[in-house]
């Protein structure tokens, strides 16, 4: 296999950070040598999640083995996904702010027919439905994972986003797939349009820019080419996504 210098469009704060907690994690474990030393143990990770990169293709670049390069990532993801914040901690985060974002948003995955849990009737696809908390700067906050048959609202009840956000008094700014959410999420009038009293059309009006600002918090899970279509086991996927949330709040601080 032919190998060739490439880069990877990930700030060295978070380069700087995992390889910290990898430090942190072998002095833990006691481990006095490895085949890479954590700083190339995170660059290896880094590159496998943002820019999607099989384990063969890795280990060639590295120098090391498949296996090699399959245990060094999954002890990276698990390291960081332990460090993902729970939705208390996303809440008391939000709790700062004027008001969140919610939206759903599908991860892609190499499902076959079968498998009818993971199939999204809107999105005509197999996938994981990923529920984004955003700020209202559009800047990420939480992001848990249920298989992608399962509807927007349903999966933010099932979260217990709902309630938490309910229970703090956060107002939540969310689309037409939450009708029926109560408490304080708010969700623009469905009905068509020509249909709608002209006060309704004016909060619709109103609504729809704010709860745009979503996208730039979904748009910065997608970066992370790997989440654009996974090939691994489906219960992996959540600690990616965690490990991707970790990442994210990391360099941002």
């Amino acid at each position: 296999m032919l190998v060739y210098p490439s880069g990877v469009d990930v700030s060295s704060s978070a380069l700087r950070f995992l390889a910290a907690r990898l430090r942190e994690h072998r002095r833990a474990l006691g481990t006095r040598w490895r085949r890479l030393s954590a700083g190339r143990q995170a660059l290896l990770t880094l590159a496998h999640l943002r820019n999607g990169h099989p384990y063969a293709q890795l280990a060639a670049g590295f120098g090391v083995g498949t296996i090699t390069v399959f245990r060094y990532i999954a002890e990276a993801v698990e390291v960081l996904s332990a460090l993902a914040p729970t939705l208390a901690e996303a809440v008391r985060a939000a709790s700062m702010k004027a008001f969140v974002l919610l939206d759903g948003t599908l991860l892609p995955i190499d499902r076959i027919a079968v498998d009818r849990p993971f199939y999204s009737g809107k999105h005509k696809k197999h996938g994981m439905n990923v529920q984004v908390i955003a700020d209202p700067f559009g800047r990420l906050l939480w992001a848990p994972a249920l298989p992608g048959a399962v509807h927007d609202v349903r999966a933010a009840r099932g979260h217990g986003i709902i309630d938490a956000l309910t229970g703090a008094g956060i107002p939540c700014w969310a689309d037409k797939g939450y009708q029926g959410s109560k408490g304080t999420v708010r969700v623009p009038y469905r009905a068509r349009w020509e249909t709608l009293a002209a006060g309704q059309q004016a909060a619709n009006r109103s609504h729809a820019p704010i709860r745009a600002l979503v996208e730039q918090a979904i748009a910065t899970l997608k970066a992370w080419r790997l989440l654009r279509k996974l090939r691994c086991s489906t219960t992996r996927i959540t600690s990616l996504v965690q490990t991707v949330l970790t990442l994210h709040l990391a360099s941002s601080d």
